[in-house]
This record gives C-alpha cells, structure tokens and sequence, in this order.
C-alpha cells in the first residue's frame, strides 16, 4: 500500500527565506500581531481604535487574512515547582496555602478557563498572476505546461510582498499594535503546532535544521 503522507494535501510548495511558496506558486508572508486590552479602554480610546483600524482596512489594496489561535496555556512547570514549594514549606499554615493555591490553579486549567491567544497577519503576493485568468491568482490545468517560480521572479516578489508587510506594520502601529514577520524557523513551528496542538501546548517542537534557525 502506497504511504500517504499529510504534506500531500497541504497547499505549500516550500517555505524559503521567511516566505511561503503556495503550490500554485503564489507567496505568503506571515505576521505575528500584539494585542491590546480593549474592554479596559476609555470610550474615547475604544472609539479612536475602531477608527484607526477601520482607515487602515480601507487603505489596504491586497487581500489580507486574519488568523486568531486559542490554546490551552500549559503551566506544568509552575504547579511542579508550587508542589515543591509546598513539601518544602516548613510552616504548616504556609503549607497548607500552598496546596489549596495549587489545587485552585488545577480546578481553573481543569476547566479550561487559562488560554493562550495569538494574532497573525496573513499577506500575500501573486507574481504570476499575468497567467491567470482571475486577476490576482496563478492557475493553470493539470494537462498544461507547469509555471516555474525562476529566482527572479521569486526575488521580485519577495520585494514586493515585504512591501506590503512594511506597509501592514505601519498601520497596525497607529492602531496601537505591534507586529513582526515570522521567519522560517517560526512559520514551520506555527504550522507544526497546528497540526499537533497536544504536542505543542507541553513544548515540544521538532529539532530544526542549523540553517532554518537564522
């Protein structure tokens, strides 16, 4: 039986040089995005935001997606240093906080109330899309000759994508919002942690190759 393997149905060719080549060769540049406590805003401040955010959108000329990850935060490491605490305590009125502390923080990650979010900013760049009939997007049919994405074209639109990502940055920033493109090395760790979220949430993430962490 032939082995299929995951990377198969995935619609990335290759990620090089902190951009991801699509199979139709269109590329993606990927942003992590801060957050900002906005319930805790004035509504002056709520206000102004909207608007900024709202500019920034309807200055934008490309498409862009965005993406909000939700994970369970794993805090192993604090409740096994807290039951350490707690063998150690000498005080027995201290002891005993500390194990109801403990217990507390297990109920509330038992419930799943402790999360983790992230933001990403999805922007891409279609440098064949003069082989499309839909503007915008490279296609062609099985029978036809495959488009190569050749080096100069790859290069061209790199410059042209980190134009738009330069171009995001500013806007997210009026917004009150810190952003900064993934490089290689984090954009494999992101797909893989979508992939295996349980693995993820303990830590573990595959060894990478010398040259992906640069």
């Amino acid at each position: 039986m032939t082995k299929i393997s995951t990377q198969q149905f995935l619609p990335i060719e290759q990620i090089r040089e902190g951009i991801l080549i699509m199979r139709d060769m269109s590329l993606r540049g990927i942003m992590m995005v801060s957050s900002l406590n906005f319930a805790l805003k004035s509504d002056e401040e709520q206000t102004a935001i909207i608007y900024q955010f709202q500019d920034f959108l309807n200055s934008l000329d490309f498409p862009c997606q965005v993406v909000a990850q939700s994970r369970k935060l794993n805090i192993t490491g604090y409740l096994d240093k807290l039951k350490e605490l707690e063998e150690k305590q000498d005080n027995e009125l201290l002891k005993v906080q500390t194990s109801e502390y403990r217990k507390f923080i297990e109920e509330i990650i038992v419930g799943g109330s402790i999360m983790a979010k992230n933001f990403y900013l999805v922007i891409p760049y279609f440098p064949l899309a003069e082989f499309s009939g839909v503007p915008g997007f490279a296609s062609y049919k099985k029978t036809d000759k495959k488009i190569l994405l050749t080096e100069e074209k790859f290069q061209r639109g790199k410059y042209q994508l980190w134009q738009r990502m330069e171009y995001a940055v500013l806007g997210l920033r009026r917004c009150g919002l810190k952003s900064s493109p993934l490089n290689t090395a984090e954009i494999i760790e992101l797909l893989w942690a979508l992939h295996h979220p349980k693995e993820a949430e303990f830590g573990y993430y595959p060894e990478l190759p010398p040259e992906l962490i640069t």
